[in-house]
Order: C-alpha cells, then sequence, then structure tokens
C-alpha cells in the first residue's frame, strides 16, 4: 500500500481531509424527480472501449460535454442532468392545509486528498470515485505508466475489490493547450493504459467503461499552471459497496 501524507480542513495540525457534504432537501407533495433524458450517449462514441461491449451508453456521448453536467457521466451514483424550476409555477404551490415533508439527507460525500493533491479520493452513498494527477501516473506527454504509478494503481485494484465492484469506469482527461483531437488521443490512451493495470489485479468477469474527454469536463481554471496540473487527470470510479 503506498505511504501518503494528507491534509485536513479542519485542523491545521492534523494531515488529514475529510470534508463532509450534506446535500438536504425538504419535499412537497408537488415534487417529482427528474427523468433522465432519452436515448443519451456518451462523448467519444467514435472511439469508445467498453469493455465488454454492448452496454447501456451514457448522456453527451456525440460531440462534447453535455452542458448539463458539472462531471463526466458515468451512469453511477450523482452525475444527474441539473433541474431547472420556475418557483412560480402554480404546481409547486401547497393546497390547503398542506404541510412540507421534513428534509432529509439525499447523499452524503466524503473527500480525501493527498498534500500535494497528486491523488483525490470522493466517497458518496453511490459511488467511490479515485482521481489521479497524470503527473503522478505518466511522463509528459506520455501514456506509459511510471514505477510508482503501478502502486497507486494497485490501492485503487484492492478498494474495487473490497467493495465487490463488477463495473469500473476510467476516464481520461487534458488540459487545454494543444489541439482538442490530440488530447482526445492522449487522455484515451492514459486513460485505457490504467484500465488495462487495473484488469491484472481485478476479477477477470469486471467490466470497465473507457473514454478519453480531452479538455472537457475540466475541475479547475485552465488559466493558470496550477489549474491546468488538475485538469491532466485519470478518474477512477466504481460502484459503492452495499
Amino acid at each position: 500500500m503506498t505511504q501518503r501524507r494528507t491534509r485536513t480542513l479542519r485542523s491545521v495540525a492534523c494531515t488529514t481531509t475529510s470534508v463532509l457534504l450534506l446535500t438536504a432537501v425538504g419535499a412537497t407533495s408537488a415534487h417529482a424527480d427528474p427523468s433522465p433524458p432519452p436515448g443519451p450517449t456518451l462523448p467519444g462514441d467514435g472511439n469508445p472501449t467498453t469493455i465488454p461491449t454492448g452496454g447501456p451508453t451514457l448522456p453527451g456521448e456525440t460531440g462534447g460535454p453535455g452542458p448539463d453536467y458539472s462531471e463526466a457521466p458515468d451512469n453511477i451514483g450523482d452525475a444527474k442532468p441539473v433541474t431547472q424550476v420556475d418557483a412560480r409555477a402554480s404546481g409547486l404551490k401547497l393546497a390547503d392545509g398542506a404541510e412540507l415533508a421534513a428534509s432529509k439527507v439525499l447523499d452524503i460525500k466524503f473527500v480525501t486528498e493527498d498534500i500535494g493533491g497528486e491523488e483525490r479520493r470522493e466517497d458518496s452513498n453511490n459511488k467511490t470515485k479515485f482521481t489521479l494527477q497524470a503527473e503522478v501516473l505518466f511522463p509528459k506527454n506520455s501514456a506509459e505508466l511510471n514505477g510508482a504509478a503501478r502502486s497507486r494503481i494497485a490501492d485503487i485494484a484492492a478498494e474495487a475489490e473490497k467493495q465487490q465492484a463488477t463495473e469500473v469506469n476510467v476516464f481520461g482527461f487534458t488540459d487545454d493547450l494543444g489541439s482538442y483531437e490530440s488530447g482526445k488521443t492522449l487522455s484515451k490512451k492514459r486513460a485505457t493504459a490504467v484500465q488495462k493495470e487495473l484488469s491484472t489485479e481485478l476479477d477477470p468477469d469486471v467490466t470497465f467503461s473507457v473514454r478519453g474527454y480531452s479538455e472537457d469536463y475540466p475541475i479547475a481554471d485552465n488559466g493558470t499552471e496550477e489549474g491546468r496540473k488538475k485538469n491532466r487527470r485519470v478518474e477512477v470510479s466504481f460502484p459503492s459497496g452495499k
């Protein structure tokens, strides 16, 4: 297991970060859960790798990121379209004598990050996601894993095995330097390299979805080198064990 230092937002003296995010909503009798868009597909369908093939597609497959998504859609947990609500809609008004239902927690997310930000882990009710900066996995402009990368990937595989994951998503991303197409090629090759390493550690029956998103879905400002470094990454996610 790789030894890494962590930092905390709760205490300057500690070295572990755990951020607890609670999303609480009040339900009304007029509330209805949004339905996902019909028949969506995944960005980059012209160059997908899904092992095995034939599974369901994901939102936004054609022509860049889906505008309603804040992260790459993965069919796991909380990547859902933003729901637009008209506050003046008559259907939102409570009937005479009606009362709001008690608020409830819909999701809890724990975030743990290395002190240098090289690796980030997010755990929610529905999924676990690891985000690794490209610099800790690959040489510059390369899709060949370095020696240190394998131990990090082995740790992720161990967690996926612990949670009895049967499906794993591996998504690659770049910054916005260079052409979109070259970024798409590099991000896909890097995601594939991580997937191949994971497959040596996991059960042969585990299925993988592998995607290269180029500069789509940035998580930081591409206007600074610090932000671009965060955007050059590989994300590995799988459903949380029940």
